[in-house]
C-alpha cells in the first residue's frame, strides 16, 4: 500500500500518512503526529484537528490539507511533484491523548495558514493549546 501524501493550499507536497493508515510523517522522515480514529494527535498527545473525506480540518472545520482522494471542498491547486521520502525515523512514545473537542462544523474554506507548520508543533505551542483549545484552531 502507497503512503497517502497531505498537499497544501499551494499543492505543495508537506507531508504523508505511512501504509499503516495511522502515522504521519514529514518527508524527511520525522514522525510528527498520529490518527486515532479521525482524530490527528501530536506524540505528546495534543488534538490538532480532524481527518475525513481526504481532508484535514482544523478545530473551526476549516480545511488545511488535502489527499489524492480528497472530496468535496474549495478547489484544490494543481499538485506538485513530492519530494523523496527519507528514510523514517523511530516513532516517539505515545503520551496519553488530550480529550477529543466537538468535533466543528465542517466548512468549504480553506484555513488562514495552510502548510507543513501544522505539525511543527512546539513546547510553548502545546502550553497554549492547555489553556484554550485545540492548536489547529490558531
Amino acid at each position: 500500500m502507497e503512503p497517502t501524501t497531505f498537499y497544501d493550499y499551494d499543492g505543495q507536497a508537506v507531508s504523508f500518512l505511512d501504509d499503516d493508515g495511522r502515522s504521519i510523517y514529514l518527508h524527511d522522515g520525522t514522525p510528527v503526529a498520529w490518527l486515532s480514529d479521525e482524530g490527528i494527535y501530536t506524540y505528546s498527545g495534543i488534538h490538532l484537528g480532524w481527518f475525513e473525506h481526504g481532508w484535514v480540518f482544523n478545530g473551526k472545520g476549516d480545511r488545511l490539507l488535502f489527499t489524492d482522494d480528497a472530496s468535496g471542498g474549495p478547489p484544490r491547486p494543481l499538485r506538485q511533484a513530492r519530494p523523496l521520502r527519507g528514510p523514517r525515523h523511530l516513532r516517539p512514545i505515545r503520551s496519553a491523548r488530550e480529550p477529543r473537542p466537538s468535533r466543528p462544523m465542517l466548512s468549504l474554506c480553506w484555513a488562514d495558514k495552510s502548510d507543513e507548520s501544522l505539525w511543527l508543533l512546539t513546547h510553548a505551542d502545546e502550553g497554549a493549546v492547555a489553556q484554550g483549545g485545540s492548536r489547529a484552531d490558531r
